[in-house]
Order: C-alpha cells, then sequence, then structure tokens
C-alpha cells in the first residue's frame, strides 16, 4: 500500500529562483538555479553561497575525478568546466551534436558524462519527438548513444556501476540501460512505467493530461527511486517494477515540484526543489519564491549522482 507522507517538511534555503538539479556534494548541497544563472551550494544550516555563474543558464552538473565540475549550459548548448580553482573553460561544445536545449547530466566513475536534451524546442505547433542521449569521454569525443528517449530528464546510475536510469518525462517512465565496458548502452528495459507509451504530439496538451512526469530523481540504499513529478506537486519513492513505496504531496500553493537529492550528514535527508514552473520565469525572478524543502528518508543515498 502506498504511503501518502504529508510528513514533516522543513524548509531549508528561500529566495531562490527555480532550483533545479540538486546535488550532495562535500556537506553540502549544489544546486542550479536556472534564471538565476548561477550555481548555489547550500549547508545544513540553510546558508547559502554563491559558487559559480552559468550565463547560458545551468542544468545538470557532475565532478570529475580531478575535482572540476562540469555543469550544463542550456542555451549554448555545451559543458563548461570549473576546476578546483574555479577557472571556467569550454569542456564540450554539442552544438550539431544534440536537436535541441540540453537538460540534465550525470558523472559516472570513470569520468564519462551523460548528456540529456530536450529533444525539440516549446514552442507553438511544436510536437514531442524523441531523441538520444550523448556520451562526453575525458578525452572531449562526444557522441549520441543508445535508444530513442522522450524528454530525458534526471538520471542516476546503480552503486555496482552497471545500469544507468534515465527519466523520460515524456513517456512517463524510467529506463534503465545497462553500461556496457565498451562506453555502449545496452538495450533498455522498463524500470518503472506511470502511464501510456509515448507518441508524438503536442506537449502542453501531454503535460495536462499526463499521469506522472518524472524528472529529477536518485537511489537509495534499498534500490529504491525518489522521484519529483514535475506536473504532480509531489515525489514518489518507487520500487522497481513500478510499485509505490511512498508520496510525498508538496502542499506548495501553483508552485511545482521538480528534483530531489539524499544527502545530509547520514545520507537520509531527502531535498526537494520547489519553485514556480519554467514558464513562468519572469515571475519567479522577481518574487524569488524557489525553495529547498527537506525531510527524513527511511533509507540513505546511493549510487550516483
Amino acid at each position: 500500500m502506498v504511503g501518502l507522507m504529508v510528513a514533516n517538511l522543513e524548509t531549508v534555503a528561500s529566495g531562490l529562483v527555480f532550483p533545479e538539479a540538486p546535488r550532495w556534494h562535500e556537506g553540502r548541497l549544489w544546486v542550479s538555479d536556472i534564471p538565476a544563472q548561477e550555481i548555489v551550494a547550500v549547508g545544513p544550516d540553510g546558508v547559502v553561497e554563491r559558487m559559480h555563474e552559468v550565463p547560458g543558464r545551468p542544468g545538470g552538473s557532475g565532478w570529475l575525478s580531478d575535482g572540476s565540475l562540469v555543469v550544463v549550459s542550456a542555451n549554448d548548448t555545451t559543458l563548461v568546466r570549473f576546476d578546483p580553482a574555479g577557472r571556467r573553460s569550454v569542456y564540450a561544445d554539442l552544438n550539431g551534436i544534440v536537436p535541441a536545449r540540453l537538460n540534465d547530466l550525470i558523472v559516472d566513475a570513470h569520468d564519462s558524462v551523460w548528456v540529456g536534451n530536450l529533444g525539440f524546442e516549446f514552442a507553438p505547433g511544436s510536437r514531442v519527438r524523441p531523441t538520444q542521449l550523448v556520451r562526453v569521454d575525458p578525452d572531449g569525443a562526444a557522441a549520441p548513444v543508445g535508444e530513442e528517449v522522450w524528454f530525458p530528464n534526471g538520471m542516476a546510475i546503480t552503486p555496482d556501476g552497471a545500469s544507468l536510469l534515465v527519466a523520460e518525462s515524456f513517456a512517463q517512465r524510467i529506463s534503465a540501460f545497462p553500461l556496457q565496458p565498451s562506453g555502449e548502452l545496452g538495450p533498455r528495459r522498463t524500470w518503472a512505467a506511470f502511464g501510456s507509451a509515448p507518441v508524438p504530439c503536442d506537449p502542453v496538451e501531454f503535460m495536462a493530461a499526463a499521469v506522472m512526469l518524472p524528472d529529477g530523481m536518485c537511489l537509495d540504499a534499498e534500490g529504491a527511486v525518489w522521484v519529483a513529478d514535475a506536473g504532480g506537486c509531489r515525489v514518489l519513492r518507487v520500487a522497481e517494477g513500478g510499485e509505490v513505496l511512498r508520496e510525498v504531496k508538496v502542499s506548495t500553493g501553483d508552485r511545482g515540484v521538480f528534483a530531489c537529492m539524499l544527502g545530509g550528514p547520514d545520507g537520509d535527508t531527502l531535498y526537494i526543489c520547489s519553485s514556480l514552473p519554467m514558464h513562468r520565469h519572469a515571475e519567479a525572478e522577481v518574487s524569488r519564491n524557489g525553495s529547498l524543502l527537506s525531510l527524513r528518508a527511511p533509507a540513505p543515498r546511493a549510487g550516483l549522482p
């Protein structure tokens, strides 16, 4: 039976615009505040520190083994690198490789960077179309990989490094791909399905009818996934196969929930990113009512990111 948690949500930090792509790193939660064009780090005490500016609008991020931070610069269709001293450089230019703006990314244990893109641009008359992930190797070489995916969003890698999980928002599913020694992705299996199979359609109509829009996600030590529902103002804890173990409804009025991450000293604090939706970014930049919420989770973080 699904456990509905209206739980003791605490506000960790406020005054953000649109916090996304949270990552727990060296004792703090790092977040991309997209319209504010910056990466911020939030300590357990709620103190927000501006770490890096990303004028092309930051998305997913991850750390290489040398301590460098790689971040999506969505509007530039590039990955930018900040070395441990904070110096910025272009890590990979994906113009001409992807069909639309970049979104999330994850860095694996071998310093390969897996990058998603929207697959299409939201515009009058646009249609939802599938796309592919891109793998960027440590030498900077980049190429599309794997099967078609529909609006790839949050990603996670299992603790054994054997599988890449991808939240396909416009397929209403989480897919799992074997990570092969060659660096390729094996055939997809459906890890969890929430709604109907993907078809080309009007994106606004799809979002209005969707059962679940899986967005940012993370794995826990019991093999479950915590995933944000971008259309339902909630986060779900889901077992492989699709059983919903917990539902946390976040009562934030007209604000949505777009990503989550386990962290904290013991790895069992679930952080939730809440804000006005992206299409209201102009209003959000004025109100700055984006926030980070938290609650105690039943199991600690596992795998990547």
